[in-house]
């Protein structure tokens, strides 16, 4: 009887270990989707944002420009996009008007193809209308469309912002630690707003 018993207590025990792993996990889960920001998140977001916008104006100057016609940024300072197969990238950024925060932001992007291993990088949207900037701010989840202009390298270290370009209701720039990166798209990318 004590053999009987004791199977039961270990069956029952399993089965409680493998329920409270499984909560765990989902705790752990929904811990990582959380949207919102705690502790020095929003300091670091900020100071990392700092960084990469310096990076960005003392790279490719003419980008100031770009800064300067705009109604608001939306700096994502660091990007980490992996695959092997399917692929998605996250990161966190910071939403600026007249160089005051207003907002953070995460992104995400899924993809599928041919891909393997992973690269971190930085985007900025410039918003160029009132009403681009009005659209993303009061959308729940913005999503990166077709209809984004991107600045290209042109002639060396300088960086194209024509007529055309400037005239876009928004513009990215995406950059990394090499420089800017070739064919780099945020198209697909969905934004959505962290909450304090």
């Amino acid at each position: 009887m004590t053999k009987a018993l004791a199977q039961m207590t270990t069956k029952t025990l399993s089965t409680a270990n493998r329920r409270t792993f499984m909560i765990g996990l989902g705790a752990t889960a929904l811990a990582a989707c959380d949207n919102g920001l705690r502790g020095n998140g929003a300091s670091r977001i900020d100071a990392r944002a700092d960084a990469s916008l310096q990076y960005l104006f003392s790279q490719y100057p003419n980008t100031v420009e770009l800064r300067d016609k705009s109604v608001g940024m939306l700096v994502m300072p660091l990007v980490t996009k992996a695959g092997l197969g399917l692929g998605g990238s996250y990161g966190r950024g910071v939403l600026r008007v007249n160089n005051t925060t207003l907002d953070y932001y995460s992104s995400t992007q899924a993809s599928f193809g041919l891909q393997i291993g992973a690269q971190q990088y930085a985007h900025v949207l410039f918003f160029m209308t009132n009403d681009a900037l009005l659209k993303f701010r009061s959308s729940p989840g913005w999503a990166a469309g077709a209809d984004i202009e991107y600045a290209l390298n042109n002639r060396g270290e300088n960086l194209s912002a024509d007529t055309t370009t400037s005239s876009s209701p928004v513009i990215a720039v995406v950059f990394g630690q090499a420089g800017l990166i070739a064919g780099a798209t945020v198209e697909g990318t969905k934004y959505t707003r962290i909450i304090p």
